[in-house]
């Protein structure tokens, strides 16, 4: 049901308090910072942050910057929150509870309040806890957004890569509801995790014979589709692993490629870019992240997903900034998830 009762104290509300790179640096230095409310436009909502879902792309970017961020730069890009001001007509209501994913080259959403516009959220459903929805935006998303590009139906062998990332643990619970048989890599401890999620074959990313291994297992013929979120090297041995003609949507930015690799294999290359929805200012595709979330949730709602376990973190400068940098440390199989503030 939606929520009315913090609509009173918007009255006095004049400021709120951030947390933001006054630079980007090595160290992922944050500050407090006060801000003046964000002024929206006639699609726009105001929304008050109740948590907020930490992501590595927020630790990379912490680190190196943006070519698109002024400072100083409030950062964090998934959240839920409850509306508090809505233009009139306009969907979802004041008083409902959302989640979205900001814009990469915006101001972010660790902040007590923050706008997007109404195309770009999701309601979220009265049994959805609201910290696990935060974990949904980013990670659910690419997932999806991989799924679609690789063309993944039943019958395919699909390799996902960091099966036990916050990625692949969605993408494997996707993908077998799909049909695919689904290999996976992961460390030797969350061997047991990813096989709950679904996974039909795992083998441990450290392993010197891994390659040899997927061939003894997968027989001659290669991978149908790739899901791969390691890049680099990685990215040539998978192509290796592919069938003639296989897919492979691609999380990081590509390695170079011998050219009688190519000529070889004649690889189906996709790049995923959720923040390409923002920046190339396609509102089809910001829409279509609306009609993503939708399903995540939906799934999340009916028991047929999982999410990572959430770890939550105080809304303070010192555990945010502990945090992303255990985001880049890998070995993490949770979620960690900002709590602002939240509604009773």
């Amino acid at each position: 049901m939606p929520n009315i009762d913090i609509l009173p104290e918007l009255t006095s509300v004049k400021a709120m308090r951030a947390i933001a790179l006054t630079e980007a640096n090595e160290k992922i230095s944050l500050e407090n910072i006060e801000l003046s409310l964000p002024q929206c436009n006639d699609n726009e909502l105001l929304i008050k942050v109740e948590y907020v879902g930490l992501n590595p792309l927020d630790a990379e970017y912490a680190k190196t910057g943006f070519c698109h961020w002024q400072y100083p730069h409030v950062v964090g890009l998934d959240a839920v929150g409850i509306v508090v001001s809505a233009p009139k007509g306009v969907y979802p209501n004041v008083g409902e509870r959302v989640m979205w994913h900001a814009s990469m080259g915006g101001q972010g959403v660790l902040s007590e309040y923050a706008k997007v516009p109404n195309y770009a959220v999701s309601v979220v459903p009265d049994t959805v806890k609201p910290e696990q929805a935060a974990t949904l935006p980013c990670a659910g998303m690419t997932a999806l957004i991989s799924l679609e590009k690789l063309q993944v139906s039943e019958g395919n062998t699909l390799l996902i890569e960091a099966g036990a990332g916050a990625v692949g643990q969605i993408a494997i619970q996707f993908a077998k509801q799909r049909g695919a048989d689904v290999f996976t890599t992961a460390a030797k401890g969350n061997h047991k995790l990813v096989k709950s999620l679904g996974a039909d074959v795992i083998f441990d990313y450290k392993d010197k014979n891994l390659c040899k291994k997927i061939r003894r297992e997968l027989g001659p013929q290669g991978f149908d589709a790739v899901l791969d979120s390691i890049g680099g090297d990685t990215t040539i041995r998978n192509i290796e692993l592919m069938r003639f003609c296989g897919r492979i949507a691609c999380l990081k930015p590509l390695p170079t490629f011998e050219h009688e690799l190519l000529f070889r294999k004649a690889p189906n290359i996709s790049i995923v870019s959720l923040a390409g929805a923002w920046l190339a200012n396609s509102l089809c595709a910001q829409q279509n992240m609306s009609f993503m979330s939708n399903l995540l949730l939906e799934n999340l709602a009916s028991g047929d997903l999982t999410v990572p376990e959430v770890s939550l973190i105080t809304f303070d400068v010192a555990q945010i900034s502990t945090a992303l940098t255990k985001q880049l440390a890998g070995g993490f199989t949770g979620k960690q998830v900002v709590k602002i503030s939240a509604s009773e």
